[in-house]
């Protein structure tokens, strides 16, 4: 039988809604944008459909100058968190989110997750301009307000306290956008030296979930110094890794698992199997567009995924994976049943620009093991 269809079936029998989960840290306010190629009207035009079509019209205008027309779509939720957050609340689990969110008052976009999450915001929050493609998405962010983003000011509106409860308390621990929060490998430490010593060890550890984000404009030894300090959150926590294809990639390189000139010619389980041998952390799951792959005790898994040509919307579908994926290990699913999770739930996502719910992720495994969709 499709192991979709006994996934599916497996999944009637499971409650989403019984788990407790921590997540933080950013926040940003998307703005998805296309680039016009012919306009024929005020109102109709054709897209650039793909990142190299673009890269070609800048290349054209070296030297010279022209005018790139963008169109703004529409506003959104967005930082890697919150995005996270509004799909897993999807399946009415518990969730305490804290994040750059608006301050002292939250912007209007994450209506969603103050109406159903317990929210703590501790700074102004990011702006991106999400430019979409068929092939991919530019992120422009505006990151200036999250560079107050430290430890000393987390505790002074997170208590360490507080911190410690929370910790104490919850099946997921999400930390993500490493990337783009500058004292985020700080209040790791921090987490570590003064408020692990004083949560009690669980016998069945909860997990904690990272996402580092696209780590290309941090130096090497920031990613080094990063990526190194996970293992340290072993005696608490079961371990779990997030990239996409690119991130994983760059990050072997930073690592020196591999050298600049040969790493393109790795494939998907070299690269998972060398950053999971270095990590020592539990999971190490990789994420391109049209697959997925997960390591756990050694062992290798790998699935197909239900690629689409032309996404509705793309911005977000990682953490979509990332949502459907830590569900699937809460769920105490098989890791490649996660990985089918994960997938599936992106693969809702770029479809609807919505996430699925916990009933719209059932129907979406079983219409793509019957080639519905």
């Amino acid at each position: 039988m499709d192991k979709r269809i006994t996934l599916a079936d497996k999944l009637k029998s499971k409650d989403p809604s019984v788990f407790n989960m921590l997540v933080g840290f950013d926040g940003f306010v998307d703005e998805i944008i296309h680039v016009v190629d012919k306009r024929q009207g005020p109102r109709d035009y054709t897209r650039v459909k793909t990142i190299s079509d673009f890269a070609k019209k800048i290349d054209r205008a070296s030297g010279l100058s022209s005018n790139i027309e963008f169109v703004p779509i529409k506003s959104k939720i967005g930082g890697n968190g919150p995005i996270m957050v509004n799909a897993l609340i999807k399946h009415h689990p518990q969730i305490t989110y804290i994040g750059t969110l608006g301050y002292p008052n939250i912007h209007e976009v994450f209506k969603s997750l103050v109406d159903q999450a317990n929210v703590y915001t501790i700074e102004k929050y990011g702006d991106t301009q999400a430019v979409e493609f068929n092939d991919g998405k530019l992120i422009i962010g505006k990151m200036n307000n999250l560079v107050n983003v430290n430890y000393d000011h987390l505790i002074k509106i997170v208590p360490e306290e507080k911190l410690i409860n929370l910790l104490g308390s919850i099946d997921l621990f999400s930390t993500v956008n490493w990337s783009m929060l500058p004292y985020m490998t700080d209040i790791w430490k921090n987490i570590i030296q003064c408020i692990l010593p004083n949560v009690t060890i669980k016998e069945e550890k909860p997990f904690m979930f990272i996402d580092i984000a696209d780590p290309e404009k941090r130096e090497r030894h920031d990613i080094v110094e990063a990526l190194d300090l996970l293992k340290q959150f072993k005696s608490h926590f079961k371990v779990v890794l997030g990239l996409n294809k690119k991130e994983a990639y760059d990050v072997s390189v930073h690592l020196g698992l591999f050298s600049q000139n040969v790493i393109e010619s790795k494939t998907l389980k070299e690269v998972n199997q060398a950053l999971y041998d270095y990590l020592e952390i539990d999971y190490v799951a990789i994420h391109p567009v049209d697959r997925s792959s997960v390591i756990y005790k050694n062992n290798y898994y790998e699935e197909k995924g239900p690629y689409i040509s032309e996404p509705k919307l793309t911005t977000g579908a990682g953490d979509n994976f990332n949502a459907g994926f830590v569900l699937g290990l809460l769920l105490g699913l098989e890791p490649d049943e996660a990985l089918l999770t994960g997938m599936s739930t992106s693969g809702y996502y770029v479809r609807n620009a919505d996430s699925p719910t916990f009933a719209d992720l059932n129907k979406f495994i079983t219409d793509w093991a019957n080639n519905k969709i």
